[in-house]
């Protein structure tokens, strides 16, 4: 019994080590290979996280979900215009806001899944520039100190062809969206939505849900009155030390699907 108990304590010991271990300052997780990544694998994922983020209000009948290709990184895997609960895997037609992907990709070469979405939390903080999106949630901690939004109007300036748009649907929008987003993980579009960049389907999954939940928190702070604290910049640097396993959540997220999915 007593070899039983200490055999227990000491298993327990290594894994405490070892998830330490994996959690060191000047790691970076996130863009670790997964083991068995393939295209195959990572258009499975993309199917899945359509699903996830439609059961967990981000997606909408709109909106949408991309893969960069393992073998092909000039590639990228896209759904055609559907609602996204209703993606497959196999889907011949390209979606026509396909510049928001194509030209983060370009730019981003980290970057290996986007979502786009209309979450609802998140719009208001498009359109109040004296109430910018920041982080206040722990799990949070990969959006900027202050949220970019990005505006088809300072764009349509110079371009009276682009005048009245609110789609990103031609390279030039997609450029200047992806100048916006710069590093940063989030991007929002005015009275539309929001760009959410990682270096893998859960990576990005995991953002976007995050980012509406941070919104609707910080929506609800706000409602109280007075001071909202926000996360300072030695917390959000702390981030991907602290939030470093993505398969939970992911295996999480998955396990509230439908059972029929």
């Amino acid at each position: 019994m007593w070899r039983a108990r200490n055999g227990f304590t000491l298993l327990s010991l290594i894994i405490a080590l070892c998830s330490s271990a994996a959690a060191q300052p000047g790691v970076a997780p996130e863009h670790r290979p997964a083991q068995g990544d393939s295209d195959e694998q990572r258009i499975v994922d993309l199917v899945v996280a359509s699903r996830i983020l439609v059961q967990e209000g981000v997606l909408d009948s709109f909106g949408h979900v991309t893969v960069r290709s393992l073998k092909n990184p000039n590639r990228y895997f896209m759904p055609r215009a559907m609602p996204p609960a209703l993606v497959t895997a196999n889907e011949p037609r390209t979606n026509g806001e396909q510049f928001i992907h194509g030209e983060i990709y370009r730019v981003r070469p980290d970057v290996q899944a986007i979502v786009h979405s209309h979450a609802p939390a998140v719009i208001p903080f498009s359109i109040s520039p004296d109430r910018p999106l920041r982080p206040v949630l722990h799990m949070a901690g990969f959006l900027p100190g202050r949220v970019s939004v990005f505006d088809h109007r300072d764009v349509a300036k110079d371009d009276p062809s682009l005048r009245g748009k609110l789609m990103v649907n031609n390279a030039k929008l997609g450029a200047a969206l992806a100048k916006t987003l710069g590093n940063d993980s989030v991007v929002l579009i005015r009275g539309h939505g929001n760009a959410v960049v990682g270096a893998s389907v859960p990576w990005a999954v995991l953002r976007a849900v995050y980012t509406q939940l941070n919104a609707r928190v910080q929506m609800e702070a706000i409602a109280l009155g007075g001071q909202v604290i926000y996360l300072n910049e030695d917390e959000l640097k702390m981030h991907p030390v602290e939030v470093f396993d993505v398969d939970r959540p992911w295996q999480n997220l998955k396990s509230r699907l439908p059972k029929n999915f």
